[in-house]
């Protein structure tokens, strides 16, 4: 058995503040009746009461639906409802004029003498109400400021020339003009604030829902981004290799059989590292992609130097560098003809710094300073706070400068291990 209010507490944050919405405004179709009815059953005969207890309810049930009308659409469930809304209008002006009419048959509106004044009272504060929560249903349906102002000056006009018509002199004509003006607009702008109110909870659940496909599209980038720095590298020493055992080949070298043995031992080492991306538990190692990175640069014919040491840095800190480290290092095989090539790490109490500098770019405008594996890497740092500079050495109009340049930096915390600088030290030549 459901506990009492589960329905309730089952709902979303949206469903349930339009079920509040909907519930106030269709509670003001019963307020109208309930307020109305005994006032004018105690002054009118059975037959007129009747006759004006059926207006009210009909007048009730139009702003009823017009209501839910105008409230579907603020929830986006169908089109505007214009053509609920102009009968809300039309209705409104008829049944509050018929209901003046049919209250004050017979009276003189003038000048009523002092028995007949309870029943004008209660005449007008019906015709009052009517006008007022017709309006309110009507604002639903209604989009900005114009709109609502020209809804709410239409209707007070509307009541004061009904009145007239009814036989109300011109000065109380034109005072219920102004009445109605004021109520409808006290009634437009709660109605307003209600449907701005669920408006902003629907926007902020579409917006919940959007920042949860965006997550699932970031993980999507960050694993093709993985997948970029993990196979880029590998596939350009294979792709070397390859092309080093194709000559050695031609030549009936021996080596080229070694060659290959190291292009089936890359592979697999792609294949398994392309496994760990998948199952999301790859993570650089700084160590060993600096040793990495000065194999496959020697073994590329270039001359690397490698100065300073992984040891002591955090992790997260560590893992961050390896990814930088292997993705210049694709970038040195890959743009220019490089000779030499220069991999520098030095920490100090606050920071972290790598550079990685080579030679032989020739065409500036090659560099890749708005490649992808570099977009990849400024997102992996500014997770640490760090940042990336990348671009050739020298003066910013430069032509034909050899020197190309990769500064990543990676601030330290105060809580961090190890804060004293590493010592620099030459790794290799």
């Amino acid at each position: 058995m459901r506990r009492p209010g589960a329905w309730w507490r089952g709902k979303s944050t949206t469903a349930k503040v339009e079920s509040y919405t909907r519930g106030t405004f269709h509670s003001f179709s019963a307020i109208e009746v309930g307020v109305l009815a005994p006032g004018l059953l105690n002054v009118l005969d059975r037959a007129t009461a009747l006759l004006a207890l059926a207006l009210l309810l009909t007048h009730a049930g139009i702003g009823s639906l017009a209501g839910a009308r105008a409230l579907d659409w603020v929830c986006g469930r169908r089109a505007r409802p214009l053509g609920a809304a102009a009968v809300m209008a039309a209705a409104t002006v008829l049944i509050a004029v018929v209901l003046l009419l049919v209250t004050t048959r017979g009276l003189d509106l003038g000048s009523p003498s002092p028995a007949e004044e309870k029943q004008v009272a209660a005449s007008a504060t019906a015709y009052l109400i009517v006008f007022v929560f017709g309006t309110g249903a009507l604002t639903l349906g209604l989009r900005g400021a114009r709109q609502i102002v020209r809804a709410v000056c239409g209707l007070g006009a509307c009541a004061g020339i009904g009145a007239f018509v009814a036989g109300v002199p011109l000065l109380p004509a034109a005072i219920t003009t102004v009445t109605v003006t004021l109520g409808s607009g006290f009634m437009a702008l709660a109605a307003a604030l209600s449907v701005w109110l669920l408006t902003v909870v629907i926007e902020l659940d579409a917006a919940r829902e959007t920042r949860a496909r965006l997550a699932v599209a970031e993980e999507r980038l960050r694993f093709g981004r993985d997948l970029h720095d993990v196979l880029g590298r590998n596939l350009a020493v294979i792709a070397l290799k390859s092309e080093l055992a194709v000559q050695l080949a031609h030549r009936q070298r021996p080596e080229a059989v070694t060659q290959m043995v190291e292009v089936q031992r890359i592979a697999q080492e792609s294949q398994r590292e392309v496994r760990e991306v998948v199952r999301g538990y790859r993570e650089a190692d700084l160590s060993v992609e600096l040793s990495g990175a000065q194999g496959v640069l020697t073994a590329a014919g270039i001359d690397c130097r490698l100065t300073g040491s992984a040891a002591g840095l955090p992790a997260r800190v560590q893992a961050v560098l390896g990814w930088v480290v292997r993705e210049t290092t694709t970038n040195v095989l890959r743009h220019g003809a490089a000779e030499h090539c220069t991999v520098a790490l030095v920490r100090t109490p606050t920071a972290v710094t790598l550079t990685v500098e080579n030679d032989g770019m020739t065409d500036t405008s090659a560099a890749p300073t708005d490649g992808t594996g570099l977009a990849g890497l400024r997102e992996r740092l500014a997770d640490l706070d760090g940042t990336l500079d990348a671009g050739p050495v020298g003066a910013a109009d430069r032509v034909g400068g050899r020197t190309f340049l990769v500064t990543a930096r990676v601030p330290l915390a105060p809580d961090d291990p190890n804060p004293d600088a590493v010592p620099t030290k030459e790794v290799a030549e």
